[in-house]
C-alpha cells in the first residue's frame, strides 16, 4: 500500500489553540505518483540524480497560535539518504532491519525498562511515550519501522512506565498517573538535559495525556507533540470504559485480577505462550506475544496496570471538568 500523498496531513492537538499542530507535507510529488517514477537509465550517475530529485521530504511544521506556548514557526525538513518505494515491503533494507536494544535506567532511583535506536547522525530525538499498559518492549516493531522509515536520521526511545517490567523492581509498590508523568519529566531532564537536538514527544492512548503534560513542563526542551490514538476524554457511552473503571476502581477485584494473572505467569513459559495466543488471537504479533507472556502475566504489572487505570480516569475526568472546552 502506498503511503505517499499529494497532500498535506494536519494533525491537530488538543487543546488547538494552546498545542502546537503537527503538519507532513511531502515536498515532492509521492513515489508512488507516475511524476516521482524514477526513469530507467543505463548512466549510473543520471539514476542517482533522478533519484535524488524525486526523493520526498517530510515537513513537521507548527501552526502559528498567539495561545500556543511555540511562538514562532517552527520546521524542520527530513529527506531521506535513500531512495525507493515507500510501500511496506521497502521498509526492510538489503542490510537487514536495525534491531531496537534494550536498556535498564535509573531514573528518579525507579529503575526504567527502555527500548532504544541510536542514529549515528541523528536530527531529533523521538521520545515514545507508552499507554497502559506502559511497556516499552510492546513497541519494538513500530520503533524499528519508524527508524527505517526516517532512515536513520533520528534516534528513537521508548520509556516504559515504573513497574510495568519483567521483575519487581519496586517491590510491590503501586504508581499513579501524576507519577508516572513525573517520572517521565525526570528522564528528560536526566538524559537530555544538555542535548541540542529537537525532542519530538509520541504518545500512544494515555501516553497522549502524559506527553501534553510533558511538554506544560518542559516547552524548552519538547519540539512537538504526535498523539496516536489520544485518550484525552471520557466516554460516558462506553461499555469498555465503564467495564474498566469498575475494576480498576474496586481494590478487592484489583487484587482479585492481579492474583488471577500472576497465576498464569507461574506456569511454564510453552503453557502461558499457548494461553496468551489463545486469548488474544491471530492478530497479535510473535513480538506482542513474548512481551505479554515475559512482562504483563505478572501480579506486580497487572496490579500497577489497573491502579494507573483508576487514577486515570480520576484524572482526565477532573482535566476535562475544570478546563474549558
Amino acid at each position: 500500500m502506498c503511503m505517499g500523498s499529494h497532500h498535506s496531513l494536519r494533525i491537530p492537538s488538543w487543546p488547538v489553540d494552546k498545542h502546537p499542530v503537527l503538519e507532513l507535507t511531502p515536498l515532492m510529488p509521492s513515489p508512488c505518483s507516475p511524476t516521482a517514477a524514477i526513469p530507467v537509465s543505463s548512466n549510473s550517475a543520471a539514476r542517482s540524480a533522478a533519484r535524488s530529485a524525486a526523493r520526498p521530504t517530510i515537513r513537521l511544521s507548527f501552526g502559528e497560535n498567539q495561545h500556543s506556548r511555540c511562538s514562532s514557526l517552527f520546521r524542520t525538513d527530513f529527506t531521506p539518504r535513500c531512495t525507493g518505494s515507500m510501500e511496506r515491503v521497502a521498509l526492510s533494507s538489503s542490510f537487514g532491519r536495525k534491531q531496537a536494544m534494550n536498556r535498564i535506567c535509573i531514573v528518579s532511583s525507579s529503575s526504567t525498562e527502555l527500548l532504544e535506536m541510536h542514529s549515528e547522525d541523528p536530527s531529533l530525538h523521538i521520545l515514545f511515550i507508552p499507554g497502559n499498559p506502559g511497556i516499552a518492549s510492546y513497541y519494538k516493531d513500530f520503533a524499528e519501522a519508524l527508524y527505517e522509515l526516517l532512515e536513520g536520521q533520528a534516534s528513537i526511545t521508548a520509556i516504559g512506565h515504573i513497574s510495568h517490567s519483567r521483575k519487581d523492581w519496586e517491590h510491590g509498590r503501586m504508581f499513579s498517573l501524576q507519577e508516572q508523568i513525573n517520572h517521565k519529566v525526570d528522564f528528560i531532564k536526566q538524559e537530555h538535559q544538555n542535548s541540542e537536538l529537537p525532542i519530538i514527544l509520541v504518545g500512544h492512548s494515555i501516553g497522549s495525556y502524559i506527553s501534553l503534560e510533558i511538554f506544560k513542563r518542559l516547552p524548552q526542551q519538547v519540539t512537538c507533540v504526535i498523539g496516536l490514538y489520544p485518550f484525552l476524554s471520557l466516554n460516558r457511552n462506553s461499555r469498555k470504559q465503564s467495564m474498566i473503571g469498575m475494576l480498576a476502581g474496586s481494590s478487592i477485584l484489583s487484587a482479585a485480577i492481579s492474583s488471577f494473572t500472576g497465576f498464569l505467569g507461574s506456569f511454564p513459559t510453552r503453557v502461558t505462550s499457548a494461553i496468551v495466543r489463545r486469548s488474544l488471537g491471530q492478530s497479535w504479533s510473535a513480538t506482542a506475544v513474548d512481551v505479554t507472556c515475559s512482562h504483563l502475566v505478572q501480579y506486580h504489572t497487572m496490579r500497577n496496570v489497573l491502579f494507573m487505570a483508576m487514577t486515570e480516569f480520576k484524572k482526565v475526568h477532573l482535566y476535562f471538568k475544570i478546563k474549558p472546552s
